[in-house]
């Protein structure tokens, strides 16, 4: 019971560009998980942080894949998920928010409440997770706090507690107040950066003490009950870079995030307190390490003590698998778990065998819910530049479908596959990919479609007729399932009302 409170997992969402992955970074150094916060100021190939390994986020200085990390501090274990912020890739970042018990909100001081930033926190809101709010940059010149406080208020619909504030902005910045311990984190140096100087009691300006006293009486104090149920977040100013607030965020994480959480599963939820084995598996990733080929599937402990070795039955076929090299992230670095416990996140080595919304267990009679696969939005058709790749095609395809990346449809005439994603950036993605992983040139053409729509009847017969007579539109996903596909999202609609025993998803859970 004590291994299983003492775990943190958690999530970092923000709106590109907000400062997720250096907040991400200097949370690790804080941990010590790393010991060099350099990349983020260092320039050419190291213009990078440790978290973004593929060859794309290192030239283009974004993340575009969830990345897991796990470091200690003060006897706990935080297991940090850092999710893309593109909204191009918010079905792996939907995926892995199914996986945390809580989330950090990062915003832009100057900017506020951005499009993805709302996107991610209603996903959030739908399965209660908690979140602490870290207003990054205020070093720089940005909006008033009472402004920022208030936009979150409203857009968000949530309680504020703010929990810091900051004495000044950018060229009037002078430090960060803690208004809980009455204690100042103050700049030093020409960088203007924290370096550990604490000043109790602090002397503040007169202008910085009155909208400290307004902000006491004007929100509402902290209360940990209505955060944890998601109805309050607290607030905390900073800066990422400057390594203003990274302290108390890890502090406030550690007193106020939930430990592991129950699941939604069937037949029933399911306990962390459980004694037997389950997990499951939000992400598979391969080509981490390009040199070995390998697949990783990560894994969400739920219940029960892991142990190297021990077997879990997937899903997926029904055949148990020996665990004999379950791995720990820590930055880049990995370890061999010798055992694990609920919230923790566990790398499992496989080829080909375990696959996204897969659940693990000991005794195979759970399964987890809530993991969905999102009609794709672009639809295009992959085409080589050598056609002696069609094998290292598909099967590059396969995997990356197998991992989120992109979905893939066999139409039912016609022999070329159609790839879906959810944002433009995916494609980008993938042909990045398949030239550097899978040594495949390919470029895109446009498909005579626009959207698809998984389909499904009570009666066989109805969904038989259905599929008959729109053959030409007609197509498999990897799994098998049928899918519509649309010219137009009009004709999803018009199509719909022809056939109104037929149903059209537009999510199709794993």
């Amino acid at each position: 019971m004590t291994r299983i409170s003492d775990r943190r997992t958690f999530a970092i969402i923000s709106h590109p560009d907000a400062g997720k992955t250096t907040l991400t970074e200097k949370l690790l150094v804080a941990g010590g998980a790393i010991h060099l916060a350099g990349e983020v100021k260092a320039r050419g190939a190291n213009r990078r942080a440790r978290s973004d390994w593929m060859k794309i986020e290192q030239q283009r200085g974004i993340s575009v894949t969830s990345s897991v990390m796990t470091f200690e501090k003060d006897g706990i274990t935080f297991n940090l998920l850092d999710t893309p912020g593109h909204e191009d890739f918010s079905e792996d970042t939907y995926r892995t928010l199914t996986a945390v018990d809580s989330a950090v909100m990062v915003i832009d001081a100057a900017r506020g409440i951005e499009a993805q930033t709302r996107k991610l926190f209603e996903v959030c809101r739908l399965r209660s997770v908690p979140i602490i709010t870290f207003v990054n940059k205020v070093d720089r010149e940005g909006r008033a706090p009472f402004e920022l406080l208030d936009e979150i208020a409203d857009v968000l619909a949530l309680d504020v507690a703010p929990m810091s504030w900051p004495v000044g902005m950018g060229g009037t910045f002078e430090g960060v107040y803690d208004i809980a311990h009455d204690r100042a984190a103050r700049p030093e140096g020409p960088s203007r950066e924290f370096h550990g100087k604490i000043e109790a009691a602090p002397a503040l300006p007169e202008a910085a003490r009155d909208e400290i006293e307004l902000a006491r009486a004007g929100y509402a104090a902290f209360d940990e009950g209505a955060y944890r149920h998601g109805d309050l977040t607290p607030v905390y100013f900073g800066s990422a870079l400057k390594d203003f607030g990274v302290a108390e965020l890890i502090d406030a994480l550690a007193a106020y995030a939930p430990g592991p959480r129950s699941q939604p599963a069937e037949p029933a939820p399911v306990s962390p307190e459980g004694s037997e084995v389950t997990g499951f598996v939000f992400k598979v990733q391969a080509n981490m390490d390009p040199q070995h080929r390998d697949r990783i599937a990560f894994m969400r402990l739920c219940s029960g003590t892991f142990r190297r070795g021990m077997k879990l039955t997937p899903t997926g076929h029904g055949k148990p698998i020996a665990v004999h090299s379950p791995i720990l992230f820590f930055a880049q670095n990995r370890e061999l778990a010798d055992e694990a416990f609920p919230g923790d996140i566990i790398g499992i080595p496989n080829h080909g065998t375990l696959r996204v919304g897969d659940t693990l267990s000991e005794k195979a009679a759970v399964r987890f819910t809530g993991l969905p696969n999102f009609a794709p939005e672009i639809l295009r058709r992959v085409v080589l530049k050598d056609p002696t790749k069609t094998k290292q095609l598909r099967k590059a395809l396969d995997d990356m479908a197998e991992e989120g990346v992109t979905q893939v449809f066999y139409p039912e005439i016609g022999a070329n596959w159609v790839i879906g994603v959810v944002g433009q950036l995916q494609l980008d993605v993938l042909l990045s990919r398949l030239e550097a992983e899978y040594k495949v040139a390919a470029g895109l053409e446009m498909a005579p479609f626009e959207t698809a729509r998984w389909v499904s009847a009570d009666d066989p017969a109805d969904l038989k007729a259905f599929a008959d007579l729109n053959r030409a539109a007609m197509a498999r996903d990897r799994d098998g399932n049928p899918v519509f596909m649309a010219k137009t999202a009009w004709e999803v609609g018009y199509v719909a009302d022809r056939y109104p025993k037929v149903r059209f998803a537009a999510t199709r859970e794993r």
